[in-house]
């Protein structure tokens, strides 16, 4: 459950002739490495309904400190794969989250 922590979400814009499938293979070799961090709480990758264009990533963590450290120490590795990816797509940096205060679950 992604409930606990701080959220990191951003959107991802795909360019023309760049599928999501290609962005989520370097997404996901560079979230395993990223996820060895400590603090790290996971992270998801979501597909836009109608518009296959465009992704919305949240990662979660600890808090916003761990997720700062983590940001200055990237691993040459995923620096490579984030620069691979750089003309292919847009990213749109959407904020900063803290884990919700407000919650309605259904009952089950």
């Amino acid at each position: 459950c992604f409930t606990s922590g701080m959220h990191y979400i951003f959107e991802v814009h795909l360019q023309p002739g760049y599928s999501a499938e290609q962005y989520a293979d370097g997404w996901t070799r560079a979230s395993r490495i990223i996820q060895q961090f400590p603090g790290a709480q996971g992270t998801r990758l979501h597909r836009k309904i109608g518009d296959a264009s465009v992704l919305l990533a949240i990662a979660t963590w600890e808090s916003k400190d761990v997720r700062d450290v983590m940001e200055g120490a990237l691993p040459a590795e995923v620096l490579a794969i984030f620069e691979a990816q750089a003309e292919f797509v847009q990213i749109r940096f959407i904020g900063e989250f803290e884990a919700p205060e407000w919650e309605v679950i259904p009952a089950r």
